[in-house]
């Protein structure tokens, strides 16, 4: 009974995902507290090192990304790499072409540091890695999962290495409006090292040690805490942000990174189409492009933010917005004959 109690909270939880989403981006903006609390609280604290609850809550969401993928499918992506390489590529690229047209657009703007600001956000979302979220909607949409997680895989990977670069490139251009902190060091590196491949590998060595049965059997509880996490992160990461922008809210602006955000995203999930139809593969590999490359780790991406731009919440608003309208996006393009969501919940 206590199984399928679990099993059926969990459905619902999934089931609505982007309103709870929402809801914790507004109970951010009025009741920050407690998320402002748990960024606060370190649970290691050390000379070199700092683990806070957010740190940690993102690494079990990436732990648990890793444990519910089906590594054996991935067999099939090495006989054909050009289509994950070609995707990783697009997935890096665009974004940063997008974001150098876009300064150069904003050379106009009236107020250099909402610029500014607006391009550091954007900048953190272009160098995340593929959201491992994009194989549940892939699924969804009856979509190729071994490639979309090759694609997961892949940038999750070559994080460490691309991220840095991304962010030094695009958050010089960033700076040339307002002094931002700097995130494209070693710091940044170790990060994503620290809390996003190696949980991510531990959850993959994990599935290979306990079994596919194993797991199999845990998943109702995997979906539950990993959506519970979630909404957790969003609530807490928004805290830093949200209620400044409730207080003072900058119509302009936030017009600007709507539409700046919904532009980028729908640009990045039509490049996996156009990809597709260049690289002339099937339908479910298209389909598993466009929601690989339509959607950043913004789990990721969100608490590493919200770490670095205490002292600029107003930065950290593209990557709150992205993290919505992908979702928002990829629930509008998915096919009308596919069901709800029924894979563990993903980091977003």
């Amino acid at each position: 009974m206590f199984v399928k109690s679990l099993h059926g909270l969990g459905k619902w939880v999934h089931h609505y995902l982007l309103p709870l989403i929402v809801i914790a981006y507004l109970l951010a903006a009025v009741c920050p507290a407690l998320g402002l609390s748990a960024r606060h609280c370190a649970i290691v604290e050390t000379e070199r090192l700092k683990l806070t609850v957010p740190m940690i809550l993102l690494a079990t969401l990436l732990f648990n990304a890793g444990l519910g993928a089906s590594v054996e499918d991935l067999g099939s992506i090495l006989q054909r790499p050009l289509t994950v390489f070609a995707g990783v590529a697009v997935n890096l690229l665009l974004p940063v072409a997008f974001l150098v047209v876009l300064r150069m657009v904003l050379r106009g703007w009236h107020d250099p540091e909402e610029a500014g600001c607006l391009l550091l956000g954007l900048a953190i979302v272009a160098a995340m890695p593929i959201a491992g979220s994009s194989t549940a909607w892939s699924q969804n949409a009856n979509g190729n999962v071994a490639l979309s997680l090759g694609l997961v895989l892949v940038s999750t990977l070559l994080s460490p290495i691309t991220t840095p670069l991304i962010l030094s490139g695009l958050g010089s251009a960033a700076n040339d409006a307002g002094a931002f902190p700097s995130m494209s060091g070693a710091a940044t590196g170790s990060f994503l090292l620290t809390f996003v491949v190696i949980p991510s590998a531990g959850g993959l060595l994990a599935r290979r040690v306990a079994g596919s049965d194993a797991v199999v059997r845990l998943k109702p509880l995997l979906r539950l805490i990993n959506a519970l996490v979630l909404l957790f992160l969003c609530y807490s990461n928004a805290a830093v942000a949200l209620p400044q922008v409730a207080a003072e809210p900058d119509w302009d602006f936030l017009t600007l990174v709507v539409a700046s955000v919904f532009s980028l995203c729908v640009m990045a999930f039509a490049s996996g189409w156009l990809l597709a139809k260049g690289l002339r593969v099937n339908g479910q590999d298209r389909r598993a492009l466009m929601f690989g490359l339509g959607m950043n780790n913004n789990g990721s991406g969100m608490v590493l933010a919200a770490s670095a731009l205490v002292a600029a919440p107003w930065a950290i608003v593209p990557v709150l917005a992205y993290n919505l309208i992908q979702h928002i996006i990829a629930a509008g393009i998915r096919p009308a004959r596919t069901k709800r969501l029924s894979v563990i919940a993903q980091p977003i």
